[in-house]
């Protein structure tokens, strides 16, 4: 995959959230993760970080949005469920690029989403868990630059399974 990508969130307050997300980032290959104005119970995170994300993946801990810093030329991405956001399906991921996430029972702020280069919604009914809206966003991301083969037509994988190469050598 190339290019790199951080993600992170704003104002979250639960420890087992933001261990999710780390989880997530760790396993989906981040660059870094942060959070900004993070709770205080949230940074006693290590309970629920069961892959110790944080002795992987760099994290920054921002205090206020004004003291937030990404590299230079890193889009900020802001995923949001608002009505003019662009859905996850049609959006072109930055090739550096850093996602932030609202805090739990919340929005991003409105001084966050003034920072953001591109607002993001994944499109379902209602919002979804902070940490699964993460996941989401990273495996969409995986299979947008991953470079993964266009998926085929029929169900299935793109070659023929066991079964169905069993069955056509029986004909």
């Amino acid at each position: 995959m190339k290019g790199y990508f951080g993600i992170g969130a704003e104002e979250i307050s639960k420890p087992m959230n933001l261990g999710a997300i780390l989880r997530t980032a760790h396993a989906f290959g981040a660059s870094f993760a942060f959070t900004v104005n993070a709770h205080h119970k949230a940074r006693s995170v290590f309970d629920s970080d069961t892959s110790r994300a944080l002795k992987n993946v760099p994290y920054y801990g921002w205090e206020s949005l004004s003291e937030m810093r990404l590299p230079k030329g890193c889009a900020l991405v802001g995923i949001e469920l608002a009505d003019d956001a662009i859905d996850l399906p049609s959006f072109r991921h930055p090739r550096a690029a850093a996602y932030v996430l609202g805090r739990e029972r919340g929005s991003l702020s409105e001084e966050m989403l003034a920072m953001c280069d591109h607002i993001v919604r994944i499109p379902t009914k209602f919002c979804v868990n902070v940490s699964v809206a993460a996941a989401i966003t990273l495996y969409d991301r995986t299979l947008a630059m991953g470079g993964y083969p266009e998926r085929p037509v029929m169900p299935g994988g793109p070659g023929l399974s066991a079964i169905e190469a069993w069955n056509l050598k029986q004909h």
